[in-house]
């Protein structure tokens, strides 16, 4: 894949992932939003809302999501930037990484403790994961670009 593909990738999942969180923080307030996501007992973002597991730490899920979205979104353009500088790539990766182990937990508190699973919140764990991945694959690139620039007498003095 080539890296502007990447780059696109990187930034539509992150995009989606974030619209996806503001639709979820939405149905909060609005609790008629709710019922357009509700497929059945299992799959339903009212089960999810109203079972009073929708917060971390005080902090509302939703706004985790969008926060962390924003986040990566920012260091993206960064690393975008400033593209030999492999710092900006481990902090995406550092960022893309902590979304993801945010996802893993909703999900498990959704499952194992709500027993129902939100279909929005499901599809922003998704775009997240797309984002990671995409995350991993600009670094490879870069990095190996990095180092293929390198001349040979700084790679052995290192």
């Amino acid at each position: 894949m080539k890296t502007r593909t990447l780059w696109t990738t990187l930034y539509l999942t992150t995009g989606l992932g974030l619209i996806t969180s503001i639709y979820a923080g939405l149905e909060t307030l609005d609790t008629s939003l709710r019922s357009s996501c509700t497929i059945n007992s299992f799959f339903s973002c009212s089960a999810v809302d109203s079972s009073g597991r929708t917060t971390t730490l005080g902090i509302p899920d939703a706004a985790i999501g969008i926060a962390g979205f924003i986040a990566i979104l920012v260091v993206a353009a960064l690393a975008e930037r400033h593209s030999r500088d492999l710092r900006y790539f481990y902090t995406l990766l550092f960022f893309t990484t902590g979304g993801v182990a945010f996802a893993s937990y909703f999900a498990y508190i959704e499952v194992a403790e709500i027993h129902a699973l939100c279909p929005v919140c499901t599809t922003a764990y998704i775009f997240g994961i797309l984002t990671w991945v995409a995350a991993i694959a600009l670094t490879m690139r870069v990095s190996r670009k990095i180092a293929a620039a390198t001349p040979a007498v700084q790679k052995s003095a290192a």
